[in-house]
């Protein structure tokens, strides 16, 4: 079965970074090196995902409360002036002076990670606001930065430290950045006052202050290609920062104007590129192989796609990965509750059985802790995956993905069959029937975390699986149980 990446189609998907769903197009990479990294990401199937910064120590999404945009995101709810945005924002950015995480401790993120069966981390380096997270050498807003009091920690540099210890596990290391940056001023230049989330100023009737904010942009990505160790995925946000025609964006815009109260998004119909082909290259020579997700940006810079906080209704021809929040928002939140370990566990084998990887979000504190929450659910999860793993890394995607509560994944000759049960059931059938397939005389049937071979029997209707007493009441996992049936007819 030919991975999904190698299609020739041009494929449609609806995706946003902010789940306003538009049409998007996927153009499959021609580069052999990133084609073999990205068919190696396919087959991890689970990462986990990190926003933090400055803010968490307000309790509050991640940058958007800055954003003079009229959604609810982008409420400022925090500090003394809210009612007063330009004050708002410099008590926001004053946060830079009070971050002080003294709890970090990533090498504790990492092993939970890697005993959770996750097999890659998406860091912020940066997210729209504009810290930095890493020493960055082009702005001072930074957590490095003299100003900051956790500058003369030894885990200073928290990029570093995240990317060396997950590195440490066996880990892949993503640097997710914001390509919009609120607090430079040749994005957003004090002359003018912001207006929505683009730059306030029309790069075409300024090329000299847009070109220092494109070389910023590039220099700060080139830093995170060149002194971080090895990076296997440029994770990029902020998808109305690119090469855009006054045509498209003015159709983009048309349906969000509606919902805004004011209308003012209109206002940021603006070209804003970045060059993304030449950074992209710089980068690879930098990192071969590099995987690149411009979000949201059709073109050959989004080698794969990703909704956000949803899973799609089919399986998708092409490479995806959905990145769900796993409790509270996006960044910390205070008494966040966590999803369950039987939602997790149904979310991953949903999106495993249509093609997709699933990257989980966890948000630390503004201490530099993870919520107990987190590490219950990541051990939880864990714990299917060391009886159940085999029925989710390295598999393709099947037709049909689902037959009632049975998905199903494919791996060489094998067909995985995963019984998805209710949350609270403990005892499954003696007799569990699967349609979607016949037999041949070499089928077995195994129940994983048995070891055992299953009787089985073929009739008009399907497989029909025995299963015993002793396994009926005694599960080997929760939540979901597979069965592992080689040798089938499709």
């Amino acid at each position: 079965m030919k991975r999904y990446f190698l299609f020739s189609l041009i494929l449609f998907f609806s995706l946003s970074a902010f789940s306003q769903h538009e049409p998007q197009k996927y153009v499959p990479e021609t580069d052999s090196l990133v084609l073999q990294k990205l068919e190696q990401w396919q087959n991890m199937k689970f990462g986990l995902l990190m926003h933090w910064g400055a803010y968490s120590q307000w309790g509050i999404v991640e940058s958007w409360s800055i954003c003079p945009e009229d959604y609810g995101w982008c409420e400022r709810k925090k500090g003394s002036s809210p009612e007063n945005y330009f004050e708002y924002v410099k008590e926001y950015e004053n946060l830079k002076t009070t971050f002080n995480p003294v709890n970090f401790d990533p090498e504790k993120w990492a092993k939970a990670a890697k005993n959770a069966g996750m097999k890659y981390v998406v860091f912020t380096t940066k997210h729209h606001d504009g810290f930095s997270m890493f020493d960055t050498q082009l702005t001072d807003y930074k957590v490095t930065d003299s100003a900051c009091p956790f500058y003369s920690n030894p885990k200073s540099n928290i990029t570093k430290e995240v990317f060396n210890a997950f590195r440490d596990q066996g880990l892949w290391t993503g640097a997710y950045f914001s390509k919009p940056d609120w607090h430079n001023d040749n994005y957003w230049d004090p002359y003018f006052p912001p207006k929505d989330r683009n730059v306030n100023y029309d790069p075409e009737e300024y090329p000299e202050k847009w070109e220092k904010y494109v070389q910023f942009t590039q220099g700060q990505i080139m830093e995170l290609m060149s002194d971080y160790g090895k990076v296997d995925i440029l994770w990029l946000d902020g998808g109305w920062v690119a090469k855009q025609s006054k045509e498209d964006m003015e159709e983009f815009y048309a349906e969000r104007a509606e919902k805004s109260k004011s209308g003012f998004i209109k206002n940021g119909i603006v070209n804003q590129n970045i060059r993304m082909d030449e950074l992209v290259e710089k980068a690879r020579k930098k990192q071969p192989g590099l995987i690149v997700v411009d979000r949201a940006v059709e073109g050959k810079n989004q080698n794969y796609l990703t909704p956000e906080n949803q899973i799609p209704k089919e399986a998708l021809p092409y490479p995806w990965e959905s990145c769900i929040i796993a409790g509270g928002g996006w960044s910390w939140v205070p008494n966040a509750k966590y999803m369950s370990g039987y939602k997790a566990i149904n979310i991953l084998v949903d999106i495993v059985a249509k093609g997709g990887n699933l990257l989980l979000n966890i948000a630390p504190g503004p201490d530099g802790s993870w919520d107990e929450g987190a590490y219950k659910l990541l051990d939880e999860v864990g714990n299917w995956m060391d009886i159940n793993s085999e029925a989710i890394y390295g598999t393709n995607a099947i037709s049909p993905y689902k037959e009632s509560n049975i998905c199903f994944t494919q791996n060489g000759s094998s067909i995985y069959a995963i019984y998805v049960m209710d949350e609270n059931q403990n005892k499954i059938p003696s007799e569990i029937k699967i349609s979607s397939f016949k037999s041949s005389k070499k089928t077995k049937i195994q129940l994983l975390g048995t070891g055992k071979k299953l009787k089985w029997k073929q009739t008009k209707d399907g497989i029909i699986i025995n299963i015993p007493d002793k396994y009926q009441n005694n599960l080997p996992s929760k939540y979901a149980v597979v069965f592992k049936i080689s040798s089938v007819k499709m």
